[in-house]
């Protein structure tokens, strides 16, 4: 802290869980630096490959579980959360409808990365103005940085089997965000976990992936598929991914904690363009100029027009037999990408009763 008011720490802290909250956030916690259980979990993850093809998540070394090493001066971090479930909490009946398209309901709003951002630089900047200048980072899912594990730390809740933060009064649907910081300030405790015997997010997940609990092999995560990976999805998997076109949500919508969930209050992460309610037919249609334009400012313009056609294709094989389905993926087999085209024809195979 330099050439600013002095404050005490514990009222300080006190204050910036205030501002936090005056600023849109459900929760604001604080922990210190020390992540050594989650360097080993993520080492041993790294070790069996679970990341697939997410080298960005060994690129960085030590600077992911050792913030200080990211942001040297680091002494704290200041952990929030922001809560995005829009007012339809249960999307069973998309799921249940194999011609509806199934988007996981945190992409169906703005992008949270600059909502957050944006929320995260005005609480550095009350805090600036009581302590005047000090040093700070702003971090939402955006440089390696082990969100969960410091929402963990910081009192947050608990990581889940399913590998997702949880909260007693509020379930697991919401965004995680932090504040990198030079200031001592006082750190809250750790909250118990209460999975117990509970393993409904495990049985429910379409491909296996959560293959123990706590243990996620991302290569077998539909959200890991039809998001991260780039070339084409493993053929034994595609039947599982249903209408699912991004994004999963299954071990969330089944968690028992998430009946405390509330609806967000943000307007920014409300549906938008229809796309809590669309057909696969309906986007499979888009151009790319559509696909651009109707995903700007969200988060699913970031897997690009290839992509997201390769996953629609899918979806479209998954669905049962239909003419229309069937047309439109002819429509598609002459597109330029060899990814695209594979697993368009492996779509109408699934169509005309040739697939498996």
């Amino acid at each position: 802290m330099q050439n600013g008011p002095q404050t005490d720490l514990n009222t300080l802290a006190l204050r910036i869980k205030r501002w936090g909250l005056e600023l849109g956030f459900q929760r604001v916690g604080i922990c210190d630096t020390e992540l050594g259980e989650a360097e080993g979990h993520l080492a041993r993850w790294l070790a069996r490959d679970f990341h697939g093809e997410m080298s960005f998540m060994q690129r960085h070394g030590s600077k992911r579980t050792r913030p200080a090493e990211l942001v040297p001066g680091t002494m704290r971090i200041i952990s929030v959360r922001m809560d995005y479930l829009p007012d339809e909490a249960d999307p069973q009946h998309i799921l249940a409808d194999p011609t509806r398209a199934f988007i996981s309901r945190y992409a169906l709003g703005r992008d949270y990365h600059k909502v957050m951002r944006r929320r995260l630089q005005r609480l550095a900047d009350r805090i600036a103005d009581e302590v005047g200048r000090f040093g700070y980072r702003a971090f939402v899912d955006s440089a390696p940085v082990m969100e969960k594990a410091i929402a963990e730390k910081a009192g947050l809740g608990w990581i889940g089997k399913h590998s997702n933060l949880l909260d007693r009064s509020a379930g697991s649907w919401f965004f995680l965000g932090e504040l990198y910081t030079d200031l001592p300030l006082p750190v809250d405790s750790p909250v118990e976990g209460h999975c117990g015997s509970c393993q409904a997010c495990i049985d429910i997940c379409p491909t296996r992936a959560i293959v123990a609990p706590y243990q996620v092999d991302a290569r077998r995560c539909i959200s890991y598929l039809t998001i991260e990976l780039a070339g084409p999805i493993p053929e034994a998997l595609r039947p599982g991914l249903g209408n699912r076109i991004y994004g999963c949500d299954d071990c969330q919508q089944v968690c028992p904690w998430n009946r405390f969930a509330t609806a967000t209050p943000e307007r920014d992460f409300l549906p938008r363009h229809g796309l809590d309610n669309a057909t696969l037919i309906e986007l499979f249609a888009w151009h790319e100029g559509d696909f651009l334009t109707r995903t700007e400012g969200s988060a699913i313009r970031r897997i690009g027009y290839r992509r997201w056609l390769r996953n629609l294709a899918v979806a479209l094989g998954n669905a049962g037999h239909d003419p229309s389905i069937i047309e439109a993926l002819e429509g598609r087999r002459g597109f330029p990408d060899s990814v695209v085209r594979e697993h368009v024809e492996w779509a109408l195979a699934r169509q005309l009763g040739r697939g498996g």
